[in-house]
């Protein structure tokens, strides 16, 4: 074959080594990686399937081999993302009614550290006038900026200031209580667990993660961030109160992980059935996917859920509006785990030193 022959079979090859590098059940991030672009390999698959049927027409056989196997891809690619598409049923319902006492609105935002544009951010927070903002990525700077909030109305916050990257604030308009600032992996990488009062009188727990994702830059392995999120999920478990997690979990909606998250905690994501609502990279159009997450139990409907515009960052910010409404238990199933899932599920924990020890030390 020419160059330009094996120019064109390595792009032939691209989606199906990346369709099968995350079947692999590994950790480190060269196989956890391709989790995230399904969307893109699932274009690149069918971009192959026409060039692999023109190079078995004049050059041989293997190629009718691969043009199958691209077709295989294509499927498989497309039935991991399909569940975030209108082609599915909803997971969660749109409440009908009107807003009021058990309406509880959240704003989330990954500011980028080196983002300095934070009167965008701020505009967004006045327009929206959420209940909650959970900044992430936000350091000392940050922390002034955003300070303004507490004069309109966010009385209650728990800042984290940082300059690692792993920053956390929260402010929320609704009274926080039994706060607790968590450092399950390390000590500069937090996470919030908090209850959250309601105008109602009613109480709801709030989960604020961002883990570290697996990649060449950050961790090599993407077991303490998988870890993290199910010991997360089995602490909701037992839980008989109402909850949302949420924040930027460096995750996809769709991995395996985040599916068995939801299957061990029970919670739901009202992005099923509606969208991506990819949240990252927001200057690449190409090449974005979700990594910001809002879950919550089964007792809550939705109001709306949208990503807003760019606020400067390489993430765009995403807001939720949601309605606590216990009788929507009897109408939203709840993902349950069988007893593989659960052994799944504590099996990548134990694979995790500092969640093990945690573990230990807590059960």
């Amino acid at each position: 074959m020419s160059a330009a022959d094996w120019v064109l079979t390595s792009v032939i090859l691209v989606p199906i080594i990346t369709t099968i590098l995350p079947l692999i059940k590994h950790d480190h991030w060269i196989f956890r990686i391709f989790d995230f672009p399904r969307l893109q390999i699932a274009v690149v698959s069918l971009i192959s399937i026409p060039l692999n049927l023109l190079f078995a027409s004049h050059i041989g056989s293997v190629f009718w081999v691969l043009a199958i196997t691209n077709v295989i891809c294509l499927i498989y690619q497309t039935t991991q993302i399909i569940a975030y598409t209108p082609l599915t049923r909803p997971q969660v319902q749109i409440y009908q009614g009107n807003e009021d006492d058990r309406t509880l609105s959240v704003l989330i935002c990954n500011v980028l550290t080196s983002n300095k544009k934070s009167h965008l951010l701020l505009a967004q927070i006045r327009d929206h006038q959420p209940d909650i903002v959970l900044t992430l990525e936000s350091d000392e700077w940050w922390q002034s900026q955003m300070d303004v909030l507490e004069q309109d109305g966010f009385e209650h916050t728990v800042k984290i200031p940082l300059d690692n990257l792993y920053g956390m604030h929260l402010y929320s308009r609704l009274t926080l209580e039994d706060v607790e600032v968590r450092h399950w992996i390390t000590e500069d990488i937090p996470s919030i667990k908090a209850k959250v009062k309601l105008r109602s009188g009613e109480y709801l727990h709030i989960y604020c993660l961002h883990p570290m994702p697996p990649s060449p830059t950050e961790s090599a392995t993407a077991t303490d961030r998988d870890a993290e999120l199910l010991l997360v999920g089995r602490e909701v478990e037992f839980m008989d109160e109402p909850v949302l997690v949420f924040g930027d979990l460096n995750d996809v909606a769709w991995s395996s992980t985040s599916q068995l998250f939801q299957e061990i905690s029970g919670l739901l994501d009202p992005r099923k059935g509606r969208g991506f609502f990819n949240t990252f990279h927001a200057k690449y159009p190409l090449f974005r996917w979700p990594l910001d997450h809002i879950f919550h139990s089964h007792d809550f409907m939705m109001h709306t859920i949208k990503v807003l515009p760019s606020v400067g960052s390489d993430h765009f910010p995403v807001y939720g509006k949601f309605q606590y409404h216990p009788k929507a238990a009897f109408i939203q199933e709840e993902p349950s785990a069988d007893s593989d899932e659960i052994q799944e599920a504590l099996d990548k924990i134990d694979k995790s030193e500092p969640i093990k020890q945690i573990v230990k030390e807590k059960y």
